[in-house]
Protein backbone atom coordinates (compact mmCIF):
# COMPACT_ATOMS: atom_id res chain seq x y z
CA UNK A 1 0.00 0.00 0.00
CA UNK A 2 1.49 3.42 -1.21
CA UNK A 3 0.76 6.25 0.62
CA UNK A 4 -0.18 9.99 -0.85
CA UNK A 5 1.80 13.28 0.71
CA UNK A 6 -0.73 15.03 2.13
CA UNK A 7 0.64 18.09 3.25
CA UNK A 8 -0.15 21.41 1.88
CA UNK A 9 3.32 22.87 3.57
CA UNK A 10 6.64 21.78 2.53
CA UNK A 11 9.08 20.57 6.40
CA UNK A 12 11.27 23.02 7.41
CA UNK A 13 13.77 20.20 6.87
CA UNK A 14 13.23 20.46 3.24
CA UNK A 15 13.50 23.56 2.75
CA UNK A 16 17.27 23.86 2.00
CA UNK A 17 16.68 21.29 -0.65
CA UNK A 18 16.04 22.92 -4.42
CA UNK A 19 16.49 21.97 -7.53
CA UNK A 20 18.92 23.43 -10.57
CA UNK A 21 19.71 23.25 -14.34
CA UNK A 22 23.35 24.75 -15.68
CA UNK A 23 21.54 26.61 -18.43
CA UNK A 24 24.15 26.89 -21.68
CA UNK A 25 25.66 30.11 -23.32
CA UNK A 26 22.70 29.57 -25.41
CA UNK A 27 20.49 30.06 -22.11
CA UNK A 28 19.09 26.12 -23.02
CA UNK A 29 18.94 23.50 -20.01
CA UNK A 30 21.81 21.17 -19.65
CA UNK A 31 22.73 19.66 -16.76
CA UNK A 32 19.76 19.09 -14.04
CA UNK A 33 21.09 18.20 -10.48
CA UNK A 34 19.44 19.11 -7.16
CA UNK A 35 21.44 20.65 -4.64
CA UNK A 36 20.71 22.02 -0.66
CA UNK A 37 20.68 25.56 0.35
CA UNK A 38 23.28 26.51 3.19
CA UNK A 39 22.57 30.30 3.47
CA UNK A 40 19.68 32.81 1.68
CA UNK A 41 19.82 36.27 1.26
CA UNK A 42 17.47 38.27 -0.92
CA UNK A 43 19.97 38.85 -3.00
CA UNK A 44 21.02 35.36 -3.66
CA UNK A 45 22.04 31.40 -1.80
CA UNK A 46 25.09 29.55 -0.65
CA UNK A 47 24.41 26.37 -2.82
CA UNK A 48 26.12 22.81 -1.55
CA UNK A 49 26.04 20.36 -4.98
CA UNK A 50 27.51 16.94 -5.85
CA UNK A 51 29.17 18.34 -8.92
CA UNK A 52 30.91 21.02 -9.29
CA UNK A 53 29.56 24.40 -10.89
CA UNK A 54 32.32 26.33 -12.76
CA UNK A 55 32.34 30.34 -12.11
CA UNK A 56 30.24 32.42 -13.97
CA UNK A 57 28.01 29.19 -14.64
CA UNK A 58 24.09 30.44 -15.48
CA UNK A 59 21.48 28.29 -13.27
CA UNK A 60 17.70 28.28 -13.15
CA UNK A 61 17.02 27.10 -9.78
CA UNK A 62 13.48 26.29 -8.42
CA UNK A 63 12.13 26.78 -4.89
CA UNK A 64 9.24 25.89 -3.47
CA UNK A 65 7.31 27.33 0.01
CA UNK A 66 3.83 26.27 0.55
CA UNK A 67 1.82 25.48 -2.80
CA UNK A 68 4.40 28.03 -4.75
CA UNK A 69 6.83 27.14 -6.77
CA UNK A 70 9.16 29.92 -8.52
CA UNK A 71 12.01 29.94 -11.49
CA UNK A 72 14.91 32.10 -10.43
CA UNK A 73 17.81 32.77 -13.08
CA UNK A 74 21.01 32.84 -11.18
CA UNK A 75 25.01 33.36 -11.98
CA UNK A 76 27.87 31.63 -9.92
CA UNK A 77 29.94 34.36 -8.28
CA UNK A 78 32.37 32.17 -6.07
CA UNK A 79 32.91 28.11 -5.49
CA UNK A 80 34.75 25.85 -3.78
CA UNK A 81 34.97 22.24 -2.96
CA UNK A 82 34.23 21.48 0.24
CA UNK A 83 33.92 18.07 2.55
CA UNK A 84 33.83 15.95 -1.14
CA UNK A 85 31.13 18.27 -2.50
CA UNK A 86 30.79 22.17 -3.94
CA UNK A 87 30.04 25.23 -2.53
CA UNK A 88 28.37 27.85 -4.91
CA UNK A 89 27.83 31.41 -4.30
CA UNK A 90 25.02 32.36 -6.68
CA UNK A 91 23.74 35.98 -7.10
CA UNK A 92 19.50 36.06 -8.92
CA UNK A 93 20.01 38.13 -12.33
CA UNK A 94 16.25 37.84 -13.30
CA UNK A 95 13.37 37.56 -11.22
CA UNK A 96 10.02 38.93 -11.54
CA UNK A 97 7.58 40.15 -9.06
CA UNK A 98 5.90 36.84 -7.57
CA UNK A 99 9.47 35.39 -7.96
CA UNK A 100 10.75 37.98 -5.39
CA UNK A 101 7.40 37.41 -2.85
CA UNK A 102 7.95 33.91 -2.95
CA UNK A 103 11.20 33.81 -2.52
CA UNK A 104 11.12 36.76 0.37
CA UNK A 105 8.85 34.11 2.17
CA UNK A 106 11.03 31.44 1.47
CA UNK A 107 14.36 33.69 3.23
CA UNK A 108 12.24 34.02 6.12
CA UNK A 109 11.31 30.57 6.73
CA UNK A 110 14.80 29.46 6.03
CA UNK A 111 16.44 31.95 8.65
CA UNK A 112 13.43 30.86 11.22
CA UNK A 113 14.30 27.42 10.51
CA UNK A 114 18.30 27.90 11.40
CA UNK A 115 17.51 30.04 14.28
CA UNK A 116 15.56 27.01 15.43
CA UNK A 117 18.10 24.29 15.00
CA UNK A 118 20.69 26.51 16.42
CA UNK A 119 18.70 26.72 19.94
CA UNK A 120 18.30 22.56 19.48
CA UNK A 121 21.80 22.55 19.11
CA UNK A 122 22.83 25.31 21.75
CA UNK A 123 20.48 23.44 23.91
CA UNK A 124 21.45 19.73 23.32
CA UNK A 125 25.73 21.70 24.25
CA UNK A 126 24.67 22.49 27.60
Amino acid sequence: MTTQEQRKFIRYDALHLLDYTVLDENGDGGDYSMGRTIDVSVDGIKLETSIHIPMDSKLLITIGLEDDLVDLKGMVTHESPHNGRFLSGVVFLKVSKNGRRVFAKYVEAFQRRKAELKKQQDKAGQ
